[in-house]
């Protein structure tokens, strides 16, 4: 491996441990003191609060790139018509990266927050401020280069795959028992 490499590798290591503690912490601790009760309505509201950072995320990175091509006379007319300028282009790529997250964790949030036991519940919200703080170092990483931002990759990315694993597991131990 490359020193690239090396840096991508250690970034995205760093955000996965970082996930496995906070999920620890969460169901460790958190679940002692804060009580989400096991009715539907009570785990409906849990998801609609933990869909708030990444619509967040979404709207900054939405809203950063409208007030960029507003400005810009070379971007106004938008990347379907122009080839754009090089900050038009990080910034595109900064909103697709978080579209495509958000339409990962979204459904994942929703389905944790209906199917797991209460006990874990504490995860969900623990997954929604990671990718909160995972896209503000992505934000922050990302013209520098790959090893820059892959700490804020993972952090979005590892919560939301460990609860998607969650769910699978959740749904092959209903499936056997």
């Amino acid at each position: 491996m490359d020193k690239t490499q090396l840096g991508v590798v250690r970034g995205m290591g760093l955000a996965m441990l970082t996930a496995v503690a906070a999920f620890a912490f969460s169901t460790a601790y958190v679940a002692r003191v804060w009580g989400v009760g096991s009715e539907l309505v009570s785990r409906v509201t849990l998801a609609a609060w933990s869909l708030v950072p990444p619509a967040f995320a979404l709207f900054v990175c939405i809203a950063r790139l409208a007030k960029h091509r507003f400005f810009t006379p070379e971007d106004i007319h938008g990347s379907g018509l122009t080839g754009g300028t090089d900050k038009a282009k990080l910034l595109q790529a900064l909103l697709q990266n978080t579209l495509e997250q958000s339409c990962l964790a979204l459904p994942v949030y929703i389905a944790t927050s209906i199917v797991a036991p209460a006990a874990l519940l504490p995860v969900i919200p623990a997954a929604a401020a990671m990718f909160l703080v995972g896209r503000l170092f992505f934000f922050a990483g990302y013209a520098n280069g790959a090893p820059a931002r892959a700490f804020g990759f993972g952090l979005t990315f590892y919560p939301t795959v460990l609860l998607l694993f969650l769910l699978v597991a959740l749904g092959v131990w209903k499936a056997v028992s």
